[in-house]
């Protein structure tokens, strides 16, 4: 459920860093939440690793709970850790409980109460309200259920079904929340928006609940939306530079001890935790002061500053000066957050890498330029992208662009403030200068008696170059692209039967080599000569 949800908000980051303009404009609200979320999905893991996934439930939420505190960043990262913390200090007992409707109910309720309880001066409008409306549904429901618990002997099946039905209420309920945001908030009506942690929010839940009842689930879609208009925001920065976060750890904190000294110091105040671990939030000038509140009280650990003038500058530079955009069809987790840290606004291809028209005009539609650049990735989309240029009403081009792994290669030229037809004009030259290949196990028998299924075969463009075992595979299909080029990079793939950091390969003098993770399902590794 963590991975999908974690998917879910990694796949509009962007959108949500550039809705952010409450309490700060300074675009990074998708990237706090997403830190957060990873954390707990680390930890989650290490302790399937370490335990062989034996481990109790409520050892299992106390520790997710004390992830997400450690790994929280910003104003949106802590509350959404709160919001974790205070289901956690539900879920973790009565041991032996099932997880069922009356559970789920006293889960959001507490995450709703903690993370009201974390800010000094709630604001309504923000990801506090939806949450609230979360909770408010799903206790409301749930007194409309029949029956209020699980049967004890009730199958994985049922309980999953019955706990997706729980926050499918919550997310149809947070979303209408979320839609009513601007008319709470004069900020987010100024700049056109509705509150980018409350949507981050939304997107989460949705997340879980396709974790729960399956991607292929008829789960409700969620609405994209446009940049901020950050032209008619007058009141949202904060007259402070520094967002500052780190942790305390000691013996007998307090939270509420230090709240009022650092206020003297800032805005933003965020103190939350327990009597052993701090995490601490403000957006200050002095954030030597600030730690030093606490140098008596404990150690001071994960220090995370950032100036908040250069986020500002930057967002409103990419987001003011931006003529076209660029939307690219991927597969993977990895790949996807490879494209989409080139700037790309990323349209899931799924497994067979085979999105619908209407996934790639919605992209199209969402980006904040006028002017578009598709890049399919397949020749199995270049129909799909093209109609989608069609029947948009911007200026939409589509790129020759066969492979993700090219893709990613060409896509470095890509200039936000040049016009749709030059990016496309340098893209394709970028595309011809790019060699691709990929190493994948066969799906079934050679007809000349090559290899068999699952035998590795290493493709050279759509050329069989090598085929056997996966590493001499990998190394033959290398060295056929690689002559000449200064940097071969290889994309890990689902599939891949050796780690990445376990290849050896052997490059032509002076070759670069590049190694990274994509996540392609039906490949073994993706590979780009330059």
């Amino acid at each position: 459920m963590v991975g999908v949800a974690l998917t879910h908000l990694e796949e509009r980051r962007r959108e949500i860093n550039d809705l952010n303009v409450f309490p700060v404009a300074d675009g990074d609200t998708g990237d706090n939440m997403a830190l957060t979320m990873s954390h707990v999905l680390e930890e989650i893991d290490r302790l399937e690793s370490e335990t062989n996934g034996e481990l109790k439930r409520p050892q299992l939420v106390r520790a997710v709970a004390r992830a997400a505190l450690m790994g929280a960043r910003g104003n949106s990262g802590v509350i959404l850790s709160q919001i974790v913390r205070g289901a956690a200090s539900e879920l973790a007992s009565p041991p032996g409980k099932l997880i069922d409707p009356e559970l789920v109910e006293l889960a959001l309720s507490r995450a709703s109460e903690f993370a009201y309880a974390s800010v000094r001066e709630p604001a309504e409008g923000t990801m506090l309200t939806v949450i609230r409306a979360m909770a408010e549904a799903v206790a409301e429901r749930r007194a409309e259920w029949l029956r209020g618990r699980l049967d004890p002997e009730a199958g994985d099946a049922e309980q999953n079904a019955l706990l997706a039905e729980m926050l499918a209420t919550a997310l149809v309920s947070g979303e209408a929340a979320l839609r009513r945001t601007p008319e709470q908030l004069d900020v987010l009506a100024e700049a056109g928006v509705v509150d980018a942690g409350a949507l981050g929010l939304v997107i989460i839940v949705r997340g879980l609940v396709a974790g729960l009842a399956g991607e292929q689930a008829q789960v409700p879609e969620i609405p994209h939306y446009a940049a901020a208009r950050l032209d008619e925001v007058h009141h949202a920065d904060s007259r402070f530079r520094y967002c500052t976060n780190f942790i305390v750890t000691g013996e007998g904190l307090d939270a509420d001890a230090y709240a009022g000294a650092l206020e003297e110091l800032g805005d933003s105040v965020l103190v939350v935790g327990d009597e052993a671990t701090l995490k601490v939030h403000l957006h200050t000038d002095d954030p030597d002061a600030a730690k030093g509140l606490f140098a008596r009280a404990g150690r001071v650990q994960r220090e995370d500053i950032a100036d908040m003038h250069e986020q500002v500058a930057d967002q409103r530079a990419r987001l003011e000066a931006g003529r076209s955009a660029v939307v690219a069809v991927a597969s993977g987790e990895g790949m996807r957050r490879m494209f989409w840290e080139l700037g790309a606004l990323v349209v899931d291809g799924g497994p067979t890498l085979n999105p619908p028209t209407k996934d790639i005009l919605s992209a199209i539609e969402d980006c904040a330029a006028p002017e578009v650049v598709v890049l399919p990735n397949s020749r199995n989309v270049t129909m799909a992208a093209e109609e989608a240029a069609r029947l948009t009403d911007k200026t939409a081009i589509v790129a020759p662009s066969a492979s993700q792994q090219a893709a990613l290669a060409a896509l470095v030229e890509f200039d936000p403030a040049d016009g749709a037809e030059r990016n496309c004009e340098r893209l394709r030259g970028a595309l011809e200068a790019v060699r691709a290949g990929a190493v994948a196990p066969a799906a079934r028998d050679d007809a000349d008696g090559r290899f068999r299924q699952g035998d590795s075969v290493g493709f050279a463009g759509e050329r069989i170059v090598a085929w056997g075992g996966a590493g001499s595979t990998l190394l033959e299909t290398v060295t056929e692209l690689a002559g000449g080029a200064e940097i071969v990079t290889v994309i890990e793939g689902a599939e891949a039967p050796i780690e990445l950091e376990r290849l050896a390969l052997t490059l032509p003098d002076g070759a670069e080599l590049e190694l990274h993770r994509g996540d392609t399902p039906n490949y073994s590794w993706l590979i780009t000569a330059q």
